[in-house]
């Protein structure tokens, strides 16, 4: 059986995890808050029952959140992406879910060879309950023939009390399931598709799986055709499941606020350099270096900054220095001196297999010697002890807790 993992309300979850004072209360994630401009980004339950939605402006709930006392999130998709790390990694330690892939920054996939429905609800609930104590995270999930029929399963986990957060579709169960699925709620079904099918009559999921292969071929293309065989119990639909991680960040929250930019690089150096050596560990390569920095948005009484800058390589590569010296070149572009900073991160994209990698005579050359020393520097670390060797940038480890 396919097994779909959703993390619930996600956003927000990962924020209540770390700010549990504000649980049980209406609470958002919001983009660009600090400006005024932002728009809502996700919700928990107790907002959406005051009649918050997502993707509304903030200006225009400006009643609503005063009247409700509704606590406001800053987005912090660095912080989302460590938590689905998390999330990702519980299940991995179960070991009891086969090719389990990440879909989304808050879906998961993969497969439980097992029959039997009872060991597989005991199965799955085992899961639910490691993610939730392991991480803070809520999630729901869905168990089907198909992808599409376990994301159909999820919709009723998460939106019927009853399943307690665990829906398993049967084959027996599956023509009751489908007819009661709005047809613009089946995974794949856009808008424009949705209105040429309510044009057609179909309005449920059972109307659409009962429809004549012909007339799903003529009107729906391939893509509606294995959205029809899914919805039929036959699998037919397949994920790209990337053998790396797609991105990979490094980020922190000082325990003081420094305004010095020496401070910064010193950071940052570390982080860009813990990113290239996960790089390494994959055997993969980056385009893109991006680094933010944040001040305290706990402090009202400070000024408030935060900024990102990207920086694109000339030639994907994993070297530490080549990594290190981006970060600082965008740490530079974006750093204002007088605020006072209290994060920064470090977050690799455009990331790809190292083979593939086209360089050119001259990179060719300074990149084998560079390779064999990353090669040489990761290998003492690995035996001797994270760091022992780094560059004279990152600076001196200090011993015991900072002040």
């Amino acid at each position: 059986m396919i097994l779909h993992i959703d993390c619930n309300n996600f956003f927000v979850s990962c924020e209540l995890v770390l700010h549990p004072e504000s649980a049980n209360r209406p609470a958002i994630v919001a983009n660009n808050n600090e400006s005024g401009g932002g728009i809502i980004l996700a919700l928990n339950k107790e907002a959406k029952s005051i009649g918050l939605k997502r993707g509304t402006p903030i200006f225009k709930a400006k009643e609503i959140l005063a009247k409700y006392s509704v606590t406001i999130f800053q987005a912090d998709h660095y912080r989302y992406e460590k938590f689905s790390e998390q999330v990702m990694q519980c299940v991995k330690d179960l070991d009891i879910v086969l090719d389990f892939t990440q879909y989304s920054i808050d879906e998961f996939f993969g497969n439980l060879p097992i029959d039997d429905t009872e060991e597989l609800k005991d199965y799955v609930q085992k899961i639910k309950n490691h993610i939730n104590e392991s991480t803070g995270i809520a999630v729901s999930c869905g168990c089907a023939q198909t992808y599409t029929l376990a994301k159909m399963a999820t919709h009723y986990a998460k939106k019927y009390a009853g399943y307690h957060g665990i829906c398993i579709i049967t084959p027996d169960k599956r023509e009751r399931a489908l007819s009661l699925l709005p047809i613009e709620d089946v995974w794949g079904i856009g808008r424009k598709t949705r209105d040429s099918m309510k044009f057609y009559g179909i309005g449920s999921a059972l109307d659409f799986a009962s429809c004549n292969e012909s007339f799903v071929k003529r009107n729906y293309g391939t893509t509606g055709l294995h959205t029809w065989l899914e919805l039929r119990g036959t699998p037919c639909i397949k994920l790209d499941r990337p053998k790396w991680q797609q991105s990979i960040s490094q980020s922190r929250t000082f325990a003081y606020m420094t305004d010095d930019i020496n401070v910064l690089i010193q950071e940052i150096s570390n982080y860009a350099s813990a990113c290239a050596t996960k790089l390494r560990a994959q055997n993969t390569v980056c385009k893109s270096v991006m680094v933010i920095i944040n001040t305290n948005r706990h402090r009202n009484d400070l000024p408030q900054y935060n900024n990102k800058a990207v920086i694109k390589l000339s030639t994907p590569c994993n070297d530490s220095p080549s990594i290190i010296k981006a970060a600082i070149t965008a740490l530079n572009q974006i750093y204002l001196p007088k605020f006072q900073y209290k994060r920064a991160g470090v977050i690799l994209s455009d990331i790809s297999v190292n083979d593939a990698v086209q360089l050119n005579i001259f990179e060719a050359i300074y990149d084998g010697k560079q390779s064999k020393l990353m090669q040489t520097i990761d290998s003492i670390n690995s035996k001797f002890g994270k760091e022992k060797i780094h560059l004279a940038i990152q600076g001196v480890k200090k011993q015991g807790k900072q002040k």
